[in-house]
């Protein structure tokens, strides 16, 4: 397996959490390099359910070490609920979790400010989780910011923490015009949290280092997709952080010659929760069908994700920007009863056909998607394993989607389930 990336290749949602806990099987560490909270990674285990938000995926498999790297924000009170959640459904937490000294904490005032700024922009707003995920960013390259590690040293804690307090206190009362937060309050539930969390934190990197020396196998983890990437997404309706490839080695503190195999992983179809541009996006009666039958539901805040069709340009767009080598395709259950399919091939916008991603955002909000149109299958493919089991007209559209893209599709996800899925070697 050697050293294994995992990314989403649309807005996030793509069913990382399954693919990720498939090939942690044959992994020794599953490592997250991004995002803090405002992710939702789903995998069901014989039945049960699981969503995690900052942990790897990688913790449902026993005796697998999962790192948080120095590139996720944590919020610790977030972090513990989810350990003392896995632990009440037999799920071990402790010497296998790693939390980077080096990653930064998103404190209470971070909340705040996320909720105050959406309210404020109105009709506007970009359709953040709440979860103070970018001005927890936003501190740590105004060099604002707080470590996780900071929480060992009491001392340089609370002299950050006041130094923060000043700004912050300012902004809630004379911009936003609430109450300001409490220093005593805010540093006493910290230390309470250290006292938790204090014996995961360590230099992760040092120990990734030894790791790769050892020749052990590294399953890294992003969180959303690339077309939520602040550099290559469709800013500003982006995250906060590089959910492409490109942020696993300033993440995690890697160098690139380590990676051996790119994982892209797409939906059958496109969704996005929040604001932003959806070329696809079926506001009607398919849409709420996808929307049903493929719960797209946000594993974060509940909120219903906006589907469409499958978008060529997107994934095509995501396979250069990461290297992708392989695809895993999932969902594709979900298409099951249409009768017709579209694959958006291109956008038209002012009399001209845009077939790469374009520079400019309007096209994306404003451009006309061109299709390509498909017959539907219309029998199920619910837990089908054998490739040659799938309804003919299912497999058209996957050798289809493969052609488009010049790349290989080595899995396809026929359910919820681990088991519920079809491995392929390539060429089928």
């Amino acid at each position: 397996m050697a050293h294994v990336l995992v990314i989403g290749t649309q807005w996030g949602d793509e069913g990382k959490g399954k693919i990720v806990d498939i090939l942690a099987e044959r992994a020794d560490i599953v490592a997250r390099f991004q995002g803090g909270p405002n992710a939702g990674h789903t995998v069901v285990v014989e039945g049960q359910k699981f969503v995690l938000h900052m942990i790897p995926s990688g913790i449902l498999r026993p005796g697998k070490k999962c790192v948080i790297g120095n590139g996720v924000v944590v919020d610790p009170e977030a972090l513990i609920h989810e350990i003392e959640t896995l632990r009440t459904r037999g799920v071990e937490v402790d010497d296998n979790l790693l939390i980077s000294m080096n990653a930064h904490l998103i404190m209470p005032y971070h909340k705040i400010l996320d909720q105050e700024g959406e309210r404020r922009l109105g009709s506007k707003r970009i359709g953040t989780t709440h979860r103070g995920i970018g001005p927890a960013y936003a501190d740590k390259m105004a060099k604002k910011g707080i470590l996780v590690g900071d929480l060992l040293d009491e001392h340089l804690f609370a002299e950050k923490l006041r130094m923060n307090l000043v700004e912050k206190n300012f902004l809630l009362e004379n911009f936003y015009h609430i109450a300001p937060l409490d220093f005593e309050e805010v540093f006493s539930h910290f230390m309470n949290y250290r006292e938790v969390i204090g014996k995961y934190i360590t230099d992760t990197r040092s120990f990734l280092h030894q790791a790769i020396k050892e020749g052990k196998n590294i399953l890294y983890e992003g969180a959303q997709g690339t077309m939520l990437d602040v550099d290559h997404g469709t800013y500003p309706f982006v995250t906060s952080s590089n959910s492409s490839a490109g942020g696993v080695f300033c993440g995690l503190g890697i160098p690139p010659r380590c990676l051996d195999l790119v994982v892209g992983v797409a939906k059958a179809y496109t969704t996005r929760v929040g604001a932003g541009p959806l070329p696809t996006e079926l506001d009607n009666t398919l849409g709420e069908t996808m929307r049903r039958r493929g719960g797209e539901f946000g594993s974060t805040t509940g909120r219903p994700r906006r589907c469409g069709w499958l978008d060529i340009v997107v994934l095509k767009h995501s396979l250069w920007i990461n290297g992708v080598d392989c695809l895993a395709l999932t969902k594709l259950d979900v298409l099951d009863g249409f009768k017709e399919i579209n694959i958006c091939v291109g956008y038209r916008y002012r009399g001209k056909t845009f077939t790469e991603m374009p520079g400019e955002l309007k096209v994306l909000q404003d451009g006309q998607p061109v299709y390509k149109t498909l017959k539907g299958w219309q029998e199920s493919t619910v837990g089908i394993t054998d490739y040659r089991r799938l309804p003919p007209r299912a497999r058209d559209y996957v050798e289809l989607i493969a052609g488009m893209l010049e790349t290989r599709i080595d899995m396809i996800s026929t359910g919820s389930e681990r088991k519920e899925t079809i491995f392929l070697t390539e060429g089928g």
